[in-house]
């Protein structure tokens, strides 16, 4: 089913992101992965690609796991900066073969110390252009709440979101955040902009402390004082900072479904247990 179909049915979707192992590592636990997670009955299951394609077999093969072995909607994951034509409509041949017909279209980053390659795509909406004209595909793109990390403005990056949508991107999937309210205002200036399909809340439960940094320098969030003080609090004790990041969680997907966020997305970091743990806290609120 097509991501389209499932969020315009009204009511709550919840999925769950995965990604694959890097070459040279066998497929046998990802798969296992993907089953646990399946087995959680998740709206879709995301599977991320690596940069630079470095994972883009596997990703068609977990995509297929999910969608044909498990009965879960797939999401798979495209980049285009360091992939010319060919290899693309390779990847989206062998997508369709497979029946997988959702496609998170991303520009991706080069792994460090790599040339762009001649043919490359330069911006993500270049990449939805080609999906929609080869066949027939579900394809979302993402967005940053606080503003792409290259954007000279928020305004700006929201103005490439609208091409995004035009040139056949169907939802939008957030990077991660720690504060609501950062959320709800970058929705109220999607739709003053103008940019009205469906946007999935991307929330990531932080159950390592260690992490952190390194995961907000990436992705250009902010860590709310609320936040902070858990981190600071209970970082060096594993198992509370699991327990704080899974309740934190919980608490952030709360607040978003009470004020109409229907949408939710969980970046799992490939632990089923802490999705399992919020979903189960999350039982009713869900239905």
């Amino acid at each position: 089913m097509k991501i389209s179909e499932l969020i315009n049915r009204g009511g709550v979707t919840v999925s769950c992101e995965l990604f694959p192992p890097k070459y040279g590592k066998g497929l046998a636990g990802a798969k296992e992965i993907v089953k646990e997670t399946a087995a959680l009955r998740p709206s879709f299951i995301s599977i991320t690609y690596g940069a630079g394609g470095g994972t883009s077999k596997h990703t068609v093969s977990l995509a297929d796991e999910a969608q044909n072995v498990h009965g879960v909607t797939a999401l798979a994951h495209l980049t285009c900066v360091s992939s010319g034509r060919e290899t693309i409509r390779g990847i989206l041949a062998e997508l369709a073969s497979r029946n997988i017909k959702n496609i998170l279209a991303l520009r991706g980053d080069l792994p460090e110390n790599e040339t762009p390659v001649a043919s490359q795509y330069r911006h993500a909406f270049e990449l939805m252009e080609e999906i929609r004209g080869f066949g027939d595909f579900c394809v979302g793109g993402a967005c940053y709440p606080e503003g792409h990390p290259e954007a000279e403005t928020l305004q700006k990056d929201i103005e490439s979101l609208k091409i995004k949508v035009e040139s056949g991107c169907e939802f939008l999937t957030t990077q991660l955040f720690f504060d609501n309210n950062i959320l709800y205002n970058f929705l109220f200036r999607l739709l003053r902009s103008g940019v009205d399909v469906p946007v999935i809340a991307g929330i990531m439960p932080v159950t390592d402390g260690r992490l952190i940094a390194r995961i907000c320098k990436l992705s250009g969030t902010s860590l709310p004082p609320r936040f902070k003080a858990i981190v600071d609090k209970f970082s060096d004790r594993p198992a509370a900072m699991k327990q704080a990041g899974v309740a934190y969680a919980t608490e952030q997907i709360i607040d978003l479904i009470a004020n109409g966020v229907k949408n939710i997305h969980i970046y799992t970091m490939n632990k089923p247990d802490i999705a399992g743990k919020i979903m189960d806290n999350l039982s009713e609120i869900f239905k």
